[in-house]
């Protein structure tokens, strides 16, 4: 069974990549540019470590999310680990919450509990995911994960998609540690070499991981890691 390409969830998806299409062009167009005179990586972690949360205020407009491609990737992910417990951090408008639902629902059923700064951006979220017919496998916590995810994660996770603050992939995942199962899937969206310390960590067998860079949007970061524990 698969439900990712019918109706209602591809109409969802097909109208939020045309809408995150247009409202990130300019933003996009700008961190385009920005990459012939300097690194825009180490200038959004150097703004991040200043004040994320008020960094990631300026982009409540902005979608931020994945590519169709990736987001059929997670899918994929989710449904060959036969994930019934998933984590997200960074929700946003919800394209990647779909997806990571839509396997969910094709597995049999499950919960996957999602985290977003931004109250406006989780409201869209909880509707666009009601739209697609997967709102109740969903919950979205509103506010910083470091405090949404702190507890109440009572479940052993199956895959947890770090696409949130950067600087924050490495503590979201230690916060995160006693939860995961042997054998989960860690993916991170533009886990950059510059995020402090992240690949170094998830690179080093000893931390109970085996990792590696994914193909995807070369220059993003995009890597795929197992917990071995």
């Amino acid at each position: 069974m698969e439900s990712l390409t019918t109706d209602p969830v591809a109409a969802v998806l097909k109208r939020l990549f045309q809408e995150a299409q247009i409202a990130d062009r300019p933003l996009l167009e700008d961190f385009g540019k920005s990459q012939a005179t300097q690194d825009p990586w180490t200038k959004l972690l150097e703004e991040e470590a200043k004040d994320y949360r008020a960094l990631y205020r300026k982009y409540e407009k902005n979608f931020l999310n994945v590519s169709a491609d990736f987001g059929r990737f997670l899918y994929m992910c989710a449904r060959a680990r036969r994930a019934k417990q998933i984590v997200e951090f960074g929700t946003s408008f919800g394209v990647s919450t779909i997806h990571l639902a839509c396997a969910l629902a094709d597995n049999g059923g499950g919960w996957l509990v999602g985290t977003e700064l931004e109250p406006a951006k989780a409201q869209r979220a909880r509707q666009n995911l009601s739209d697609a017919g997967l709102d109740h496998l969903v919950e979205i916590r509103v506010g910083d994960a470091l405090e949404t995810l702190k507890d109440s994660i009572e479940r052993e996770v199956d895959l947890l998609l770090l696409d949130g603050a950067v600087s924050l992939y490495l503590p979201v995942l230690k916060l995160l540690e006693p939860h995961l199962k042997d054998g989960a899937l860690v993916i991170g969206e533009n886990a950059v070499e510059q995020s402090p310390g992240y690949l170094s960590y998830v690179r080093n067998p000893q931390n109970g991981y085996l990792s590696l860079a994914l193909p995807f949007a070369a220059g993003r970061g995009n890597e795929i890691t197992v917990v071995t524990r």
